[in-house]
Formats: C-alpha cells, sequence, structure tokens
C-alpha cells in the first residue's frame, strides 16, 4: 500500500523528481508541500543550487550557530534564543561572509580609494558645498570603451563609444556628463539638472542600433567592423567617466581624478579564468571584439577582487570548521559523505559563501552596467546572453551601496533562513536521458526549450569562479574544467556540426529523457511538464523549417506518453528583460502528460477533424474563463488539441501513412480559428484576414473587393460600416483613434464586432476603463464578442 517512494508507509506522502532541476524552483516547492525531493542536473551549478536549497539545511536544522560572535554571548541570551529550521546556519554564513568582507579588505582596500571633495571643485559645483573637504566611499566607477578613429586625420585619438551621456534620470536628481572638445583632445566633465537637450545626451555618441557610433572629435561615423577590427586588434580602450560616491542619503557624481584612473590602471592584471567563450553570436558578443575568453570580460582591479574572495571561502571553511569544532562537534565525515559534523559543516558554510562570489561575479564584470534609473549597478546578466556593454560599472565591494560584497549576501542569507527544513532532499548530478530513475515518485520538470539558451556555455561564467573556491570540497562535482557540455540536451549547431544533426540529437536526448519518466514515474500521478517557449519559425530553402516546440512535442509523443490537458499559468513577468521587444510569452504551458494506454487504437485524419471542432470549443471557453492572456490562447490550445491526437496510437491519411506533429498542429491551429470565429459576422471575418496582412497600412482596392466578394459583402458596405477608409484606390482599416463616438455601432443596421471592439479600444484610450464600462452599458451584451476577437487576434 501506500505512495511508495517516499519510505513513510501507507499515508506517507509520494517523493518527488525533478530530472531537468536547473535553478530548483520546482523541488523547493515540492519540499515545500512535505514532499521528499530528489533534483538532479547535468549542470554542476544547477546541482551546488538544488544542494543548497533542498539538501543542505535539513541536515543542519535546529542547530545554534557556531560563530566566536554567538559564542560570547551572555548564556541568558543564549537560553532564549531558539534556533529554528537554518536559521543557526544562517547566522553563521552572514558571519563567515562579514569576516571575508574585512579580511578583503585589509588585503585590497587600497584599490579602492575614497574620493575627496575639494575647495576646488566646490568652485565648479556649488550643490558639492555641503561635502568640501570630505573624503566620501566611491561606490561605482563608471567607463566607457574608446577606440580609434577611423578619420584618417585623427587616427592617432581614441575616441569613446558612449551609449549614453546619463548618469541619473531620477527625477529631482538628474546628473549627466558633457563632452568637452578641445582640439584633439576630450574629457567629460559632469552636470547636474535637466539637460537642455535630453535626446543628445540620451544618445550619446551613437548613430544607430548596434556598434554604430560617430566619433567625438571629427564626426566620422564609426562603423561595426572598425570597432570589430580594433578590438581584435587589441586596440580597445577604456576611460573613465565619473565616479558615483556615497553622499548624505543621495548619490553624488563627480567628475574622475587622475588619481582614481591611475589606481585602476596600474593594477597587476592576474590570470584569471582563461577558458575561452563559446563562438555564437546568439549568446555571447565579446568574442566578436576581440574579448575571446572569460578573464577578458573582467577589469583587473576585477579580477583581483574576486580572486581573493575566492580564495578566502577556502579560509572561511577552515575557520568555521574549527569553530564547529570548539563547540564540541567531532571532524566526522565530509558533507559529500553525509555528514553532518564539524568538517561538513565548514562545507556546507562556504558552499553558500561560494555562490555569493557568483553573485559578486554577477555584478563586477565589465559587461555590468549603471542603472540611471535605479541609480544602482546593473547586473550582467540582465537576460541569458552575454551582449556587449559599451559603458560600463565598475562598483567597489566594499561601499553600503549598490553592487557590495555584504548587500549581495544579504538576500541569501534570508532565504536559507527560511528553507524549509522538515522533509530531507537530494541533489544529484545526472544527464535526464541515461540516468535511471528510481520508481514512484511525482514528476514536474521544465525541460530545456530546444535552441533558445546555452545554458552549459553560460554558466561557465560562474562554474569558473565555484570550481576555484570550491573543487576540493566538491570534486566530483568541479571535476572538468569548464561545465560538462557534451550531453547537454540542447540543438546546439556549432556543437553538433550543423542545425539538422543538432535537432536530431535533440529530438533522440529528449524520446530517451521521457521515456524514462514513462517507465518510471509514480502511476497515480500525471506527470507535468512546463514549457514557455514559443519559436517563430523560419524559411530554409523555401519550406518552413521544424520548430523546437513542434520538435518537443514529437519527442513527448514518441516517448510514450499521452498528453491528457494543458494548464496555462501567468509565471512570467511582463518586465522582464528578456520579455522586451522579444516574442517571449506572457505565460508558461504545463503540459499533463499520462502514459499511453498500449490498447490504444488509431484513428483517420478525417475523424481527428471531426473531434476537434466537437470537443475544441468547449476547451477553449475553459481556457478563456482561465483568463489565459490572448497572446498566448493558440499555445495553449494546443494542449487540448494534442490530447486528441495522441490519445490514439496514430492518426492516419486514407493510404496508412501516419500524420505527422507538423501536420496534427496546423490542423488543430485551423480547428482554432474556425471555432473562434464562428460567430463572427461576414465584415470582421473580412477585417481579420485584412488585417492579418496589411495591419493599418493601405492596400489595394481591387484586392479588398475579391477578399469582400469572397465573403458576399463589399468595400462600400465596409465603410459604411464604420470600419474601412476607401480612396483612390487604395483602402485602409481605421485605427481606435480614428474612430468617433458619434459612430458607436448603437442602433446601427451594420454593426460589427470589429467595429464594437476597436471602439472599446477608443473608449480605453481616451477614458481608461470607466470608459469602457460606460460604452458597454450602451452595447449590451457585446463584451462577450469583443472579447472573442481579442482572443482570435
Amino acid at each position: 500500500g501506500g505512495w511508495g517512494g517516499g519510505g513513510g508507509g501507507a499515508d506517507s506522502l509520494p517523493a518527488f523528481h525533478d530530472p531537468f532541476a536547473g535553478g530548483g524552483a520546482l523541488p523547493l516547492e515540492a519540499q515545500r508541500l512535505g514532499l521528499e525531493a530528489h533534483a538532479s542536473d547535468l549542470n554542476p551549478v544547477a546541482v551546488l543550487i538544488n544542494k543548497a536549497m533542498i539538501e543542505v539545511p535539513s541536515r543542519f536544522a535546529g542547530r545554534s550557530p557556531v560563530n566566536p560572535e554567538w559564542r560570547s554571548k551572555p548564556d541568558e541570551e543564549k537560553t532564549l534564543t531558539i534556533w529554528t529550521g537554518s536559521r543557526g546556519l544562517a547566522d553563521d554564513v552572514r558571519y563567515y561572509g562579514e569576516w571575508m568582507r574585512d579580511e578583503a579588505e585589509k588585503r585590497i582596500g587600497q584599490l579602492y580609494p575614497k574620493v575627496r571633495v575639494s575647495t576646488e571643485v566646490c568652485w565648479e559645483r556649488p550643490d558639492l558645498n555641503r561635502y568640501e573637504g570630505r573624503e566620501l566611499t566611491v561606490i561605482a566607477w563608471l567607463w566607457v570603451r574608446t577606440v580609434r578613429s577611423p578619420n584618417p586625420a585623427f587616427v592617432e585619438v581614441e575616441v569613446p563609444l558612449a551609449s549614453s551621456f546619463w548618469l541619473s534620470k531620477k527625477k529631482g536628481s538628474e546628473a549627466y556628463v558633457e563632452p568637452v572638445v578641445v582640439n584633439r583632445e576630450w574629457r567629460f566633465e559632469v552636470r547636474k539638472g535637466k539637460p537642455k537637450d535630453p535626446g543628445t545626451v540620451g544618445s550619446g555618441t551613437k548613430l544607430s542600433r548596434g556598434a554604430n557610433f560617430r566619433c567625438l572629435v571629427s564626426g566620422t561615423p564609426i562603423r561595426p567592423d572598425w570597432i570589430k577590427a580594433q578590438g581584435m586588434a587589441g586596440r580597445m580602450g577604456a576611460r573613465l567617466v565619473a565616479v558615483v560616491a556615497e553622499g548624505d542619503r543621495e548619490r553624488v557624481y563627480l567628475n574622475p581624478t587622475p588619481k582614481h584612473e591611475k589606481v585602476a590602471t596600474m593594477v597587476t592584471r592576474l590570470q584569471g579564468p582563461t577558458q575561452a567563450m563559446p563562438n555564437d553570436r546568439r549568446w555571447f558578443s565579446p568574442p566578436i571584439y576581440g574579448m575571446a575568453t572569460f578573464a577578458d570580460i573582467f577589469t583587473p582591479r576585477q579580477l583581483v577582487a574576486l580572486t581573493t574572495f575566492s580564495d578566502l571561502v577556502e579560509e572561511a571553511r577552515e575557520r568555521s570548521r574549527q569553530d564547529a569544532v570548539a563547540t564540541g562537534m567531532t571532524d566526522g565525515k565530509a558533507l559529500e559523505e553525509g555528514g553532518r559534523d564539524a568538517k561538513a559543516y565548514g562545507e556546507a558554510v562556504a558552499a553558500y559563501l561560494g555562490l555569493a562570489v557568483g553573485r559578486l561575479a554577477n555584478f563586477s564584470s565589465s559587461l555590468a552596467s549603471w542603472n540611471t534609473n535605479s541609480q544602482g549597478v546593473r547586473q550582467t546578466f540582465g537576460r541569458q546572453a552575454l551582449p556587449m556593454v559599451w559603458d560600463f560599472c565598475e562598483s567597489s565591494p566594499f561601499s553600503r551601496s549598490s553592487g557590495n560584497w555584504l548587500g549581495l549576501l544579504r538576500d541569501p542569507v534570508k532565504l536559507l533562513a527560511h528553507l524549509p527544513t522538515g522533509v530531507s532532499g537530494v541533489a544529484s548530478q545526472h544527464d535526464a536521458q541515461s540516468q535511471t530513475l528510481s520508481s514512484g515518485k511525482v514528476v514536474s520538470t521544465d525541460p530545456p526549450y530546444y535552441d533558445n539558451i546555452g545554458y552549459a556555455d553560460l554558466s561557465d561564467f560562474f562554474y569558473l569562479w565555484l570550481r576555484r573556491s570550491l573543487r576540493r570540497q566538491f570534486p566530483d562535482l568541479f571535476l572538468s574544467i569548464t561545465v560538462p557540455k557534451a550531453e547537454e540536451l540542447v540543438a546546439t549547431p556549432y556543437r553538433h556540426g550543423g542545425k539538422t544533426k543538432a535537432e536530431k540529437f535533440f529530438l533522440d536526448g529528449m524520446i530517451q529523457a521521457m521515456r524514462q519518466l514513462v517507465l518510471h514515474s509514480h502511476s497515480a500521478f500525471p506527470v507535468t511538464i512546463y514549457y514557455a517557449f514559443k519559436q517563430s519559425e523560419q524559411t530554409d530553402g523555401g519550406e518552413i523549417s521544424r520548430t523546437g516546440w513542434e520538435t518537443f512535442l514529437e519527442a513527448v509523443i514518441e516517448a510514450g506518453f499521452s498528453i491528457t490537458g494543458t494548464w496555462p499559468m501567468r509565471t512570467e513577468r511582463a518586465n522582464r528583460l528578456v520579455g522586451l521587444g522579444t516574442n517571449a510569452l506572457a505565460s508558461s504551458i504545463v503540459l499533463v502528460c499520462r502514459k499511453r494506454p498500449t490498447d490504444a487504437g488509431p484513428i483517420t485524419r478525417r475523424q481527428f477533424q471531426d473531434t476537434l471542432a466537437k470537443e475544441l470549443p468547449e476547451a477553449l471557453r475553459k481556457l478563456q474563463t482561465g483568463n489565459i492572456a490572448p497572446v498566448d490562447l493558440a499555445q495553449a490550445a494546443i494542449g487540448p488539441g494534442m490530447a486528441i491526437f495522441t490519445r490514439h496510437s496514430a492518426v492516419v491519411y486514407p493510404d496508412g501513412k501516419p500524420v505527422k506533429v507538423r501536420e496534427a498542429l496546423r490542423l488543430i491551429n485551423q480547428a482554432l480559428d474556425e471555432a473562434l470565429e464562428g460567430d463572427f459576422d461576414s465584415d470582421t471575418r473580412w477585417a481579420i484576414r485584412w488585417f492579418e496582412s496589411h495591419a493599418f497600412e493601405p492596400g489595394d482596392f481591387g484586392v479588398a473587393e475579391v477578399l469582400a466578394n469572397a465573403k458576399n459583402i463589399s468595400v462600400a458596405g465596409l465603410v459604411e460600416a464604420g470600419i474601412l477608409d476607401s480612396t483612390g484606390g487604395r483602402v485602409r482599416l481605421l485605427r481606435p483613434s480614428e474612430l468617433a463616438a458619434d459612430q458607436e455601432p448603437i442602433g446601427n443596421m451594420r454593426s460589427t464586432i470589429w467595429g464594437t471592439t476597436h471602439h472599446l479600444l477608443r473608449a480605453y484610450e481616451e477614458d481608461g476603463e470607466i470608459g469602457v464600462a460606460k460604452l458597454l452599458d450602451r452595447l449590451g451584451s457585446a463584451d462577450d464578442t469583443a472579447r472573442d476577437l481579442a482572443y482570435s487576434a
């Protein structure tokens, strides 16, 4: 009896497993629900994160700290303090992290000097009078990359590649730099307040998107090829633009001084991580500008700081081990051997501190920039890529503001103090297609999205610093020089010898991974698979190439799963950087899968279409009532459609050949269009088809009339309906802003769903939700049909 896998008898909960654990969100939430959590991943960085969240906290739950600060407190205070969960471990991570900060400042603090506000500076900047004579702690040094001018007359002059001259856009605290050019020399001077020409300040020396700039001295355009050639020749430099210091509850922006530029440029450059970045421009831009290795994206001072903090992790491990022994613990076994005593405790503390060094690296590379809105350091990984950054920020780990060591340590310590410890967890390194799972576990997973993200390649950024800090205590996890990549289930063409081979690798590997789930997942529970990637189709020799979504579905079906439904979930933040200006989904789609019955028989293509027409409309109504974003409806509707497709052993043509996933998706989308447009009037159907080709731009009258005749209407009738303009042989759909209130479809003999919807949009633009509510009150029941049109868009 019982669920099995949990080890607790008939009434115990089942165990949980995520074979593509990644950042560990699913195993952690399963553990919060009381399930024994198992997380596995090929990526060592992911495995370490999962160990830190689900494995280590429960092992040291309920223990008081071992640090000298706590041990020196009076016995009465100790007696009154109860260290529940992993709060004691969290306090030790805080203490030894603070020790690391103090020790690092002793060793390299001279590389981060304070800035003195002189009387001469105050003469030029009266706003600095309150700071006259004071030494301020530097938050960050702001730099701009430079190349030689392409103008032959100025070829020896290094000019800035400035994306913007803004320092702060915060209302009331505006600041920017103004370029001053004298003969062949230039410099930047800090200005406070609003600029006369914000547009010029905002564009810097950029001419257009990408690496297109202008020479500040001669005005000559600087093309991308010139910048790349300069970078590859080792002639790309950097100049200090401004210094950001800690003021009295404000940021103080100062002109750079020779002292501060000299301190930074005279630092002896350490070797750093010499591993080369991949030659894949989707994720890695620096190599095409001559920055070939991971060490190249750090300044000399940043390399010194990160190396110092990395080495201090090992020292903190030993100090915490000795302090644990001083409390009466035996030395015991290592953490990876299942240890729970002093040696394992010191290694646990070091694991969190090593991860904190990774956070420091994320804010301490020359690809990190200054956020002019929040006035703080913007992390290197704003999205899953390492793009080139022209204006970069070098933060101080010893300040009290953005990007400092203690600030970056604060959030992990808070998280650790509140992680669940009542149920154990296990994190291990395995690739999903070859590991043998123990049977009877609930499975929910978020697998790789075809070729959308280079997980392993990007993880090297963190892995190389983690390996330096932790390879002695996790020798198996950090055995390889870089993150293992050969078995990674991502369709990366440069790794597998071309697009076709990469796709085959992904398909075969995903089928094998899904088969493991079919064989070993708990029979009483469905397997849930997250998918939040919508890939645009691309043409290849006139043919539409396979999409990652199609290939993934084929793998799930081929493995023996039947897709029984979908759960759309609003999991993606609208303002996330990866979603800005991209076709990223607003919702995640969760596929609900069960093992396909062995007695499932085939059906014909016609039977499949008939079943779609019968069942899909009701499924769509359920999706709509779940408030799924209209833009994601087509993707979510694949679930109910594929549920029909996969409940049978095959869908076949009259000649017995199987219908492939691509054709099934086409039929599902066709049925979706028919279901959504089933109650639309002819004018609206025409408008939908026209909008797909022309949007609100003009098109030929003759083409419009042919399309209208096919639907038994006319262009003149569409003009009469108030949704179309027809002038001079050209026709154009009217935008919502062009509609007038006196044209509202009330009592109009030719009212259309298209017109109603766009009048609602007009009302929203003019008066917001109140305007929409008033118009809906006048229209009656039109809100349902307008909603249907929005979902079909």
